[in-house]
């Protein structure tokens, strides 16, 4: 299939204009999404005017915003035309990262041509911004590593889907998810159920991760087999962790005890992920967060790696990183 969108822009003879030609009118149907509603986003984004003639966009605006949004569609449409959907997020990926074509080859391989890509057996998950990116090649370059920053950024997501491509690839024989439970102590007691359904609300996260990755039936038959396990911090005592990618979420709720309890099952083979964000301690009043321990205590430990987020690296409702700045002035004033 012709992409003609990857050719040079069209010279239209006026500097305040771009045009891009497509080749393929159901593509660009795609691209431009419902009532053009794509178009208005990057229009929104980039400050820029984008008209649709035909198989033909023009884009005015100033010569920056315009190379940007060139580059933009034609991510996109590149996406479009290997098969792959195009969905509200990928949109603002685009926006953020510009373009960076996504190739067939493998893991590695993409890592080594500066293009990251995780893939699943539902889905590829590709980084929307330029921390995601390094958090990615974090995963697969330390055998321990934090992801540490607000909520919505990605850090758990981007964690559980290495975990199941380096599971699916054989690189390790078990996943661990896991998270503290900091409430065990009292309310749960007053919970209806046995102790997996006390818990499984707290887990709940991590189910849904996995679901987005994993066939339900798959995903069924693999945790029934405990070869794909969901527990508790406290769970993980005594046990050595060999041969699994095990993610410890929700870390900034774990105490300075059960951070070194949990670091130090490390096992032969293994990777380990610990993330968290420091504005979000649940822990009672005086109790130290364990997350920033370790984050102090390991930063210049070799085979550590760090990744932090910022409410810029946000990946759900808009809305969602204006109302982390928010909180973060009110905490400075």
């Amino acid at each position: 299939m012709g992409i003609s969108a990857l050719t040079p822009p069209l010279n239209t003879g006026d500097p305040l204009r771009t045009e891009l030609e497509f080749a393929d009118n159901r593509l660009l149907i795609d691209l431009c999404g419902e009532h053009d509603r794509n178009l208005a986003r990057l229009e929104s984004e980039l400050g820029v005017q984008i008209l649709r003639r035909g198989n033909h966009l023009q884009i005015m605006g100033e010569a920056a915003a315009r190379e940007r949004a060139v580059e933009t569609l034609q991510a996109l449409y590149s996406r479009l035309a290997e098969g792959r959907s195009l969905e509200a997020g990928d949109i603002d990926g685009a926006i953020r990262l510009g373009a960076d074509p996504v190739g067939r080859e493998t893991q590695l391989e993409m890592f080594r041509t500066g293009t990251i890509e995780i893939r699943t057996r539902k889905k590829n998950v590709i980084p929307r911004t330029k921390a995601q990116q390094d958090y990615t090649r974090a995963l697969f370059e330390h055998p321990l590593n934090f992801g540490i920053g607000p909520a919505g950024t990605g850090k758990t997501y981007i964690a559980v889907a290495a975990a199941v491509h380096m599971f699916a690839e054989g690189h390790v024989d078990r996943i661990i998810l896991s998270r503290p439970a900091v409430e065990a102590g009292e309310r749960l007691g007053f919970l209806p159920g046995d102790m997996r359904e006390k818990i499984d609300p707290y887990m709940q996260p991590l189910y849904d991760a996995l679901n987005d990755f994993l066939p339900g039936r798959q995903l069924a038959k693999l945790m029934e087999e405990r070869r794909i396990e969901i527990a508790p911090l406290a769970f993980m005592r005594g046990r050595t962790l060999a041969n699994a990618f095990v993610v410890l979420d929700e870390a900034q709720n774990a105490t300075e005890m059960q951070m070194k309890m949990f670091l130090t099952r490390l096992g032969e083979g293994s990777n380990m992920v610990v993330t968290g964000d420091r504005s979000q301690v649940d822990l009672p009043r005086g109790m130290p967060s364990g997350l920033a321990a370790a984050e102090r205590i390991l930063k210049d430990v070799k085979g550590v790696g760090f990744s932090y987020f910022t409410s810029a690296d946000v990946v759900r409702h808009p809305l969602v990183a204006r109302i982390i700045e928010a909180y973060e002035r009110d905490e400075h004033r």
